[in-house]
């Protein structure tokens, strides 16, 4: 296959030709006839968290290897290469079938096992308090368990890489230092955590923050808060959920500049229902309604459930919103979540895998995406 489109990098008309799954060449575009031809060419896109997708939940205790197979689908419609399937907060039983399903979805289908890197555990170990407690049921919160998390370890086969938790719970500073110790990432999320235990939880090996800057009261000090705490650690990145509901355009330019496009992730944080229709659904034993904008909501509150798009869409806003060139958007949600996880970054050269997207800078959005190529491993 000859594509033939801008270099997301460099700017430059190439031509990118694939074989057999791995990029084979990329030069100087030619005049020899292109089987694909469109404004601008890049890597396939990682998100660390997505949940779900079209009433499909990676944490529910109904979801099958077919469920598993369709998220992986529809996020390959959004540019989505590959991805750490999320699995929150439930009871031990439901945990336990969800990853175990992954496991066997990736062992039953190539296309799975390609897109589908490794495993975010979102919880349980995580605030009980409304606000910092985000969606997550409150009757399945507990604290650290480091025998639970081995077996849900055993049961994902290995393949949890990324743990979310809040550092005051009892016994989370030991459990993070266990997980480091494993090469295990861990984030500070869905926390009311002060100052000094942040810090203790970033010297026990905490790297990254949760979607910062939600997950949190709707009240907070003006001063001494933990998202400030995170927001001034340079030991920490931030993923954040540039869907246009979670962050307004003003907070998400402010952390862009405190952190830099270095240590930033973009993730679109796709619930169980993105994609569906505005309505009120029933999902992790609570009410959720989809609104007509697409924002996903507690039933009732003031309190986001996941997000309602993908992370195509969050590259194009955090273009507008924080004045970012699309080469560091996409970046973002390239090589940042892959470097991060330990993982190969992508680039478009040859010998690489073949996953790539095709996009027009769009004058309105910045980004428009075109086409998911996905010809190999995700």
């Amino acid at each position: 296959m000859r594509i033939r489109a801008r270099h997301y990098c460099t700017g430059q008309r190439v031509d990118v030709v694939c074989e057999h799954g791995r990029i084979f060449s990329v030069g100087s575009a030619t005049e020899l006839p292109a089987d694909r031809e469109a404004g601008w060419v890049a890597p396939a896109l990682f998100d660390l968290q997505i949940n779900g997708c079209g009433g499909h939940s990676f944490n529910s205790e109904n979801s099958t290897p077919d469920s598993v197979r369709h998220v992986v689908d529809v996020c390959h419609d959004h540019g989505i290469g590959g991805m750490l399937a999320t699995v929150i907060t439930n009871s031990f039983a439901a945990m336990a079938h969800g990853l175990a399903t992954i496991l066997k979805a990736r062992a039953q289908d190539p296309v799975v096992e390609r897109a589908i890197a490794g495993i975010h555990l979102e919880g349980p170990y995580l605030s009980p308090e409304d606000g910092p407690r985000g969606a997550h049921p409150r009757q399945h919160i507990r604290p650290p368990d480091w025998d639970e998390f081995q077996q849900l370890q055993h049961a994902a086969g290995g393949l949890i890489g990324l743990v979310t938790l809040a550092p005051e719970l009892d016994g989370a500073l030991d459990f993070i230092e266990r997980l480091t110790k494993k090469e295990i990432v861990v984030a500070i999320g869905h926390t009311s955590a002060r100052g000094p235990c942040i810090r203790d939880a970033i010297r026990a090996g905490a790297r990254l923050s949760t979607h910062l800057g939600n997950g949190s009261h709707a009240m907070l000090p003006r001063h001494d808060n933990y998202i400030w705490e995170q927001l001034a650690a340079d030991e920490l990145w931030a993923s954040l959920i540039c869907d246009g509901h979670h962050l307004p355009p003003a907070v998400v330019r402010s952390i862009v500049r405190a952190k830099t496009p270095a240590r930033i992730i973009l993730t679109c944080d796709a619930s169980s229902l993105a994609g569906l229709p505005p309505g009120r659904y029933r999902e992790w034993e609570q009410d959720i309604e989809v609104q007509a904008d697409g924002k996903v909501m507690l039933s009732g509150t003031e309190f986001l459930a996941g997000s309602g798009v993908f992370t195509d869409r969050c590259v194009a806003n955090v273009m507008r919103f924080a004045g970012l060139g699309c080469r560091e958007a996409l970046e973002m949600a390239i090589d940042r979540p892959r470097k991060l996880l330990g993982l190969p970054e992508r680039r478009l050269k040859p010998g690489e895998l073949a996953n790539l997207i095709l996009f027009e800078k769009d004058e309105a959005t910045g980004f428009r995406l075109v086409e998911t190529l996905i010809l190999a491993g995700g």
